[in-house]
């Protein structure tokens, strides 16, 4: 598959992924009498990877995460001249979806842009949560994520069930973490809302770029030495 089909693939998977799931925190998580709550978003990211696994995992390998990417790399099962390019169309896709959500949010009558699901800590952490919190929150959720993506996928794993296990994977992950930081784990779903907030979720947003890229890259780093595994040659 040519670098460009690769390319579209992960915007549009990240598309997904950010209006899906940020779209659920701002348009239906608070809805009177029937939002969905915490619950219902955590569900939602992970039913965006889910759905996106299957529909473009045999085009791009649907990362839609800078931190996939790196943690993919640094484990060897992705070739590290495809880094940047595969993290600059996930941003796109990120930035793109939250323009679309921005548009259509701001379409009800006294609509305030709030947090719009951005990413935060301290006085911005949904349950007020320090900065160490946070960056330990986000290192800690991201390798658990690379390590589930890392061994869902491995040629030893049943074939099939991926997607399910990265989906169910996401969710539990958004269970955790959406008291923390509001759960980011992906530097591109960060950008996306924090650029309609600007101000303080601009300010914060060098931690869910820096905390979730470490807990990547340890993943990738850790995982083949934890299972015995045998880095599968990076596609070209």
């Amino acid at each position: 598959m040519s670098l460009g089909k690769r390319l579209g693939a992960e915007c549009l998977g990240t598309f997904w992924l950010v209006f899906g799931g940020c779209g659920s925190a701002v348009l239906a998580a608070a809805f009177p009498r029937l939002g969905i709550g915490l619950l219902g978003v955590a569900l939602a990211f992970g039913l965006t990877v889910l759905t996106m696994a299957y529909a473009i995992g045999h085009v791009s390998g649907c990362h839609l995460n800078p931190a996939v990417t790196l943690g993919l790399a640094t484990g060897r099962r992705f070739p590290w001249r495809d880094v940047v390019p595969y993290m600059a169309a996930q941003v796109v896709g990120a930035i793109v979806a939250a323009t679309v959500l921005y548009f259509i949010a701001s379409g009800k009558e006294g609509f305030k842009v709030g947090d719009f699901a951005a990413n935060g800590f301290a006085e911005h952490s949904p349950g007020g949560y320090s900065l160490p919190a946070a960056l330990v929150a986000e290192v800690v959720l991201t390798f658990m994520f690379l390590t589930i993506i890392l061994g869902a996928t491995d040629r030893r794993a049943p074939a099939g069930f991926a997607p399910i296990a990265i989906g169910l994977g996401l969710t539990l992950i958004h269970l955790i973490g959406i008291p923390v930081t509001n759960t980011s784990v992906n530097p591109a779903r960060s950008t996306g809302p924090a650029l309609f907030v600007g101000g303080w979720a601009i300010a914060q947003l060098w931690l869910f770029w820096v905390a979730p890229l470490a807990g990547a890259a340890l993943a990738g780093l850790l995982f083949p030495a934890m299972t015995a595994e045998k880095p599968a040659a990076p596609r070209a």
